[in-house]
């Protein structure tokens, strides 16, 4: 039983059982046991390393600079649970799949709602730059059904390496992005450009972190996907080209092997490349 005085007075010792006995009796069950856990172990990682109180006033620096980096087009907090594996650890615990199943990963802070609509076969590079690339497959469920209906959401960087919201005197709004939507076939193409690898935006206190950790900032060339159909779950995802010199070291940790997609030479087509990937969506738990 704990002692009265350790929860009614802090002390380094008792420091966990201080600050949860605050908590209030009519709290919220799954806020009570998330703060209870957070304080227990941010109390246990302090006491580990011994913080400092520079360290400290550095911490809180550090989370002002990213806080005033953030803004309708910018999302340092984002980049920062993306750069410390946090943002996949959240994706992965709250989308596992069965094997054969489409696998999630990050959706990065550049998704723009409001991209266009376009038939089948379009072309979503609007500036008409980079190597030009088919993207195709088909939206299948785990039993190989075709989808009819299902919405694909795409996004890509420019061949600079910068998505259309990081250059908005350069690029036309909703270049590299559109919606498309597979008949009763479940098969989906479009044209676009071969993505390039690219730096997270590391002019802010999360590249700064970056740069001291010895870490580079980059990703791996990728197309961004969601996949929705009434009926199924939902997947936020990228395809990767298959011969990126960043796969094994994403500065997000987004890559996972069964998202990388052979970009194969087209010579007989009308684009450069040629990029197949097939999407299996899972259908919706129902209670």
């Amino acid at each position: 039983m704990t002692d009265k005085s350790a929860i009614d007075y802090f002390t380094e010792v008792g420091s966990v059982e201080a600050v949860n006995a605050r908590t209030g009796t009519d709290t919220s069950p799954r806020l009570a046991e998330i703060m209870t856990s957070l304080v227990k172990h941010l109390h246990a990682f302090t006491k580990e390393v011994e913080i400092t109180q520079d360290e400290w006033n550095a911490a809180i620096d550090f989370f002002t600079r990213t806080g005033h980096m953030c803004d309708e087009y910018r999302q340092e907090f984002i980049l920062l649970s993306d750069v410390v594996g946090l943002s996949m650890l959240v994706d992965a615990i709250n989308s596992r799949r069965p094997e054969g199943a489409t696998e999630n990963t990050v959706m990065g802070p550049f998704h723009l709602e409001g991209a266009p609509e376009y038939e089948m076969g379009a072309n979503i590079t609007l500036q008409g730059k980079g190597e030009t690339c088919t993207f195709a497959g088909s939206v299948r469920d785990t039993q190989g059904n075709a989808i009819d209906g299902a919405k694909i959401d795409v996004w890509s960087d420019s061949e600079d390496g910068y998505y259309d919201v990081q250059q908005p005197d350069i690029q036309p709004l909703y270049n590299n992005r559109g919606v498309f939507r597979t008949g009763a076939d479940g098969t989906y193409h479009f044209k676009g450009q071969k993505p390039v690898s690219y730096p997270i935006p590391d002019d802010g206190p999360v590249g700064q972190l970056l740069g001291h950790l010895g870490r580079h900032p980059n990703r791996p060339a990728h197309m961004h996907y969601i996949v929705s159909a009434p009926g199924f779950q939902t997947i936020v995802t990228h395809t990767f080209v298959d011969d990126d010199q960043y796969l094994t070291s994403d500065a997000v940790f987004g890559v996972k092997e069964s998202l990388i997609s052979t970009f194969e030479e087209n010579p007989a087509g009308d684009t450069k490349f040629h990029a197949p990937f097939d999407f299996v969506l899972i259908a919706e738990k129902t209670a």
